[in-house]
């Protein structure tokens, strides 16, 4: 039997240095917690990180289907390699694809000391 599938964590959790991730890039995080499983994403824009529950709002499966696979082509904005659907990285709003006007759920992440880690 799959552990559930957590929506959120607590604070405090480091997941790695900032250049774990390179700038205008996604990376893919999978904690394991005594209460289950959290799959989440880390989008680094400069000095900034900006994370999301790694769940389309659409079908509730994983949003890539390649590791770290988040961003379009150009890195302008977060895509469902499963249906097309895209999402604004500010604020998780799908601009386009079948769950138009939904928001995918975010992860609070930051900085701190040059390491990404749970807020």
């Amino acid at each position: 039997m799959m552990p559930p599938r957590l929506t959120e964590t607590p604070s405090g959790v480091k997941l790695g240095p900032l250049d774990l991730i390179a700038d205008g890039k996604a990376r893919n995080f999978v904690l394991e917690m005594r209460a289950g499983r959290f799959h989440g994403f880390v989008i680094r824009e400069g000095e900034t990180v900006r994370g999301y529950v790694d769940r389309c709002p659409h079908m509730g499966v994983p949003m890539a289907q390649q590791l770290d696979g988040y961003l379009t082509d150009k890195g302008d904005l977060i895509q469902c390699s499963w249906h097309g659907a895209l999402f604004r990285i500010d604020d998780g709003l799908c601009v386009g694809g079948p769950c138009a006007g939904a928001r995918l759920m975010p992860w609070p992440v930051t900085v701190a000391d040059g390491v990404i880690i749970t807020a």
